[in-house]
């Protein structure tokens, strides 16, 4: 089976989209780092690793300290699918960012966004 093009894509070529997504709504690029890590147990250091070496999508989530066990609170439409309802698990992994990204550019509170 052939593989989505998204896994292959660089986490550094979309990182800038996120933080430009996040600024045009007054968030900061530290509110984006907290997002990724509260998703991925990734810390600022491993994010910048991440980063300069241009790893892919389904590398970033593979080689991901571990994933929010309240990841399964997340609902919701993203790109016009029920994030919870995504069978390609790598691909369900991208979307929860996604779609905490969105939630983060739409205005809501962190402690919402984490699913605190």
């Amino acid at each position: 089976m052939k593989k989505n093009r998204v896994f292959a894509m660089s986490f550094a070529s979309v990182y800038p989209h996120y933080i430009t997504k996040a600024e045009k709504k007054g968030k900061t690029k530290e509110d984006v780092h907290t997002i990724i890590i509260w998703l991925t147990d990734y810390t600022n250091a491993d994010i910048d690793t991440i980063l300069e070496t241009k790893i892919d999508f389904e590398t970033f989530f593979e080689k991901a300290p571990k994933l929010n066990p309240n990841v399964d609170k997340i609902k919701g439409l993203i790109c016009g699918y029920r994030v919870e309802d995504i069978e390609d698990p790598l691909m369900q992994k991208i979307r929860y960012l996604d779609k905490l990204i969105d939630e983060l550019a739409r205005g809501k509170k962190m402690e919402s966004i984490l699913r605190s």
